[in-house]
């Protein structure tokens, strides 16, 4: 059964059909949506503010997710993946979004929908994205345009394969 801790009056909150495996931590102010998913050893924590989670979201395998005190909420869209040791700190990411395996994303980061964060970009604390574009780097920049096809590819494809392999696990 995954860690699912109450802290300051505040408990997290799961959609009845989202998935989470049992290793998960969810603490604190956090709220996951319809059809989502956090995989093994993700930490959610909503400890000192608060982390709303959309619908069709996949949390990946060793992800984290926090905010900071007094200072920056996480809001994440619908249909985002984050992909697994991610790092996702106070910041906002709109719908239709691919995090990079290993990517970090600070306080105040903007990334609005139809973005890739490639695997391993540093966003830094502030930065503000551009729809429809490729970042990557230490730290990130912009590298190209998504392709319409690889949009379908990567992110959608991304968010409904996590919410088939979700269903073989119940």
């Amino acid at each position: 059964m995954p860690i699912i801790k109450s802290v300051r009056g505040y408990s997290p909150i799961l959609a009845q059909d989202c998935w989470v495996a049992e290793n998960a931590t969810l603490v604190g102010d956090v709220v996951v949506g319809n059809k989502s998913s956090i995989w093994f050893q993700a930490v959610i924590r909503g400890d000192v503010n608060s982390i709303r989670i959309g619908d069709q979201v996949n949390i990946q395998d060793g992800a984290v997710l926090h905010c900071t005190y007094n200072k920056s909420v996480t809001l994440i869209g619908d249909r985002v993946s984050v992909g697994h040791n991610a790092i996702v700190h106070g910041c906002i990411i709109e719908s239709d979004v691919l995090i990079g395996m290993g990517a970090i994303v600070m306080d105040h980061a903007f990334i609005p929908s139809r973005v890739i964060v490639g695997a391993g970009a540093l966003i830094p604390e502030g930065m503000i994205l551009e729809s429809g574009f490729v970042y990557a780097g230490v730290p990130a920049k912009k590298l190209k345009p998504i392709d319409p096809e690889k949009f379908d590819f990567f992110i959608r494809r991304t968010a409904d394969n996590y919410q088939m392999y979700a269903g073989w696990l119940d």
